[in-house]
């Protein structure tokens, strides 16, 4: 048992950690966008699927003994594969589509790592049910998936920290090493020693299709709402750094409780909170409560997909089969799990213009609950038990059906604008003038905004929100010198504000990944269509963008994308900066928006400034004027003690503080470091 234990807990470690690793590696290469992180899902869920339908075909035609041969056969020649290391030749040559570079990539570097790691839970279950019958191995899938939770907390708390990309690929390689020689050595093991003698049990006949199917859905379900219930939090409730950690971590738990033994789940409990816990989410999902506090929706929303989790597995682990039919349960199971995250990942994004996964999902948990509750015991007490069930079930459905069908649509009849793609969902909408505000039209991207304009004529072009004439980036603006025309350039685009500072003679390159803000920006705001410098915009990645073109020697080079949660690091390293100060001109300056709520990016620019040896000044703009904001801004200038001329002496001027932080490069970035504290931070002037 201890060593059945030992392998499948150190391949579930495996698995979840190489994920978030290869990924590490590879998204600055490809731009560091969610569909660079998305494709990795869909690779790994993919192999995870195939690897779990290997192990059902191997259980089942195969005998004991060959299965052994076969796997320690795949698992020695799975070690040609390492180190887990993509070389520099796999770095993309063009700015064309790179999903299927990348995933030729994963499957070249990781892939078949990857398969044989996936086939150990299920293959080793079944081998530990043959020896030992009468013995239940679903305890083992329950172990398995506290490997994944340990792996999940330990790579972003201690190992990427720790450790630089480089020495991750190749600790993780030597430990696989260690699991392939166990698992070779149990494989020997099983495939020479006889099976234990069959015990005297009723054969097990084949479940029915039906059973299948229910078994996928139940899967499903948790699946879709994992993803529904984090891009729901992070995009429309709080932007807070790694919050899809907790949600991750509540969906294994899940798992880890209802597979352990049966003592974890049961209906007297768990389905009067599910009943709760659906009406609460019902209320909240309603775009009236959209306004509620961060503290109350953030535990509301991930004890409610916990619970949801909870019954969904629950009952999978009610209706599990005879351990013969093992393989094919599990493999049902990764179905389920990859069909709810293509549901939501994929196919969302393409049918949808908002977010509607989470009530749909939920939806279908009360219909799946409906459905498995037909077997056994009703959950509530009374003679008319079944009844209530049912009633309170019908209400549910009744209310997320009024709620897809009426009330999101009348809340999206408000916006000028809802769309969506798959880098999320853009609002536009037109605000009433107030006593202390004038109307304006603002772009948002989820719960972040990503530009305003006036709507009155006389004030269209002024700049707003985080660039007004006193912020950081207009300081510069204004500071910028040539004699020909001057030249901007911008790392992405919002709503186009920093056009208003174009005038006749200047140049002015926007770089914007995300079509459907070039649409809007062109189409819902004038200032782009107003100006009257050269507009030129750069769809794709900016780094990459920067990398394929000669230097433009930009007067001012913005860049300003790190205000929600996914900050793209690869833009923060000092290779990122390497390249942004070859883009500029001898006298030119880096601006850099460091407006956030929840992390110190300032301590990252400040380590690359000292690397590179720029002197570097922050300037904090109160945004005390009508349509500005609080804003955020380090400076860094390519021309030593360009800083010291008295035109930089402005209001909110700062120097950097030297807090130790450590240099983000592209093998190194650690988002715990910077996550802002209680204390302000505290300045000193820098040079």
């Amino acid at each position: 048992m201890l060593l059945f234990s030992f392998t499948i807990f150190a391949s579930a470690f495996l698995l979840f950690l190489v994920q978030p690793l290869i990924a590490r590696i590879i998204l600055p290469w490809f731009g560091g966008t969610a569909a660079v992180w998305t494709t990795c899902l869909m690779f790994f869920q993919t192999t995870l699927l195939a690897g779990y339908l290997y192990a059902h075909a191997s259980v089942r035609f195969l005998t004991a003994k060959r299965q052994a041969a076969v796997h320690a056969t795949l698992l020695a020649l799975s070690l040609f594969a390492l180190p887990i290391l993509p070389g520099a030749r796999w770095r993309p040559a063009s700015g064309e589509q790179p999903e299927l570079h990348i995933l030729i990539l994963l499957a070249v570097s990781v892939g078949v790592p990857y398969l044989l790691l996936s086939t150990t839970g299920p293959i080793l279950q079944a081998w530990f049910a043959r020896r030992n019958p009468g013995v239940s191995p679903y305890r083992l899938y329950s172990l398995s998936n506290a490997g994944s939770l340990l792996a999940l907390i330990a790579y972003p708390a201690v190992i990427e920290p720790a450790l630089r990309l480089g020495a991750q690929a190749y600790a993780w390689s030597a430990a696989y090493v260690l699991f392939a020689m166990v698992c070779c050595a149990l494989a020997v093991v099983v495939g020479r020693q006889p099976a234990s003698p069959p015990a005297k049990v009723t054969p097990q006949p084949r479940p029915a299709w039906s059973r299948y199917v229910l078994w996928a859905a139940l899967a499903f379900c948790p699946s879709a709402l994992l993803l529904a219930f984090t891009s729901h939090l992070t995009q429309n409730i709080a932007p807070i750094p790694l919050l899809w950690v907790v949600p991750l971590s509540a969906y294994l738990l899940s798992f880890i409780l209802t597979f352990e033994s049966g003592r974890w789940y049961g209906r007297r409990f768990w389905f009067p909170a599910f009943i709760a816990v659906e009406g609460i989410l019902l209320a909240f999902l309603f775009p009236s409560a959209r306004n509620a506090s961060v503290l109350i929706l953030v535990p509301v929303f991930v004890i409610g997909f916990f619970v949801c989790a909870m019954i969904c597995h629950g009952e999978l682990y009610r209706i599990r089969p005879a351990p013969a039919h093992l393989t094919a349960f599990y493999l049902m199971i990764s179905l389920g799990g990859a069909l709810g995250g293509i549901f939501v990942g994929v196919i969302a994004p393409l049918v949808f213009r908002t977010y509607l996964e989470a009530p749909i999902a939920l939806l279908g948990c009360v219909v799946l609950v409906a459905l498995v509750l037909r077997e056994g015991k009703p959950s509530l007490p009374g003679p008319s038990a079944r009844m209530v069930e049912w009633g309170l079930l019908a209400a549910l459905a009744v209310g997320f059906v009024y709620l897809l069908g009426y009330e999101i649509p009348r809340w999206m009849a408000g916006y000028r604008v809802v769309d969506r793609n798959f880098y999320g969902v853009l609002r536009v909408a037109d605000t009433v003038e107030t006593e202390d505000q004038d109307s304006m039209r603002e772009l948002y991207h989820g719960s972040i905004t990503h530009g305003a304009e006036f709507l009155a004529l006389e004030s269209q072009r002024s700049p707003t929100t985080y660039y007004g004439p006193k912020s950081g980036v207009g300081v510069a603006i204004s500071n910028a010198r040539s004699a020909t025309g001057r030249r901007f350039g911008v790392v992405g685009l919002g709503a186009g504000t920093l056009a208003a500072y174009g005038h006749s003679g200047d140049a002015i390159r926007f770089y914007e990944i995300n079509p459907l803000v070039v649409r809007i920006a062109r189409g819902q705001f004038h200032f782009l269509s107003g100006c009257s410098a050269k507009v030129d915009i750069v769809t794709g990645d900016a780094r990459l963008s920067l990398e394929r073109e000669q230097p433009q020697h930009y007067g001012v080079l913005a860049v300003d994308a790190f205000s929600g949660d996914s900050i793209p690091a690869h833009l923060l390293t000092v290779e990122a900066f390497r390249e942004y100060f070859r883009h500029a001109s001898a006298d030119g300056i880096v601006a850099v928006h460091v407006s956030n709520k929840y992390l110190d990016l300032w301590r990252v620019v400040g380590a690359a400034a000292r690397r590179l040896g720029k002197q570097a000044i922050e300037i904090s703009d109160a945004g005390a004027d009508a349509g500005l904001d609080k804003s955020d801004w380090i400076l860094l200038a390519n021309r030593a003690g360009e800083f010291d001329d008295p035109k930089w002496s402005v209001p909110g001027r700062s120097g950097l503080a030297n807090d130790g932080t450590r240099l983000w490069t592209d093998d190194y970035s650690n988002l715990l470091a910077i996550l802002r504290g209680p204390s302000e931070k505290s300045f000193q002037v820098f040079q």
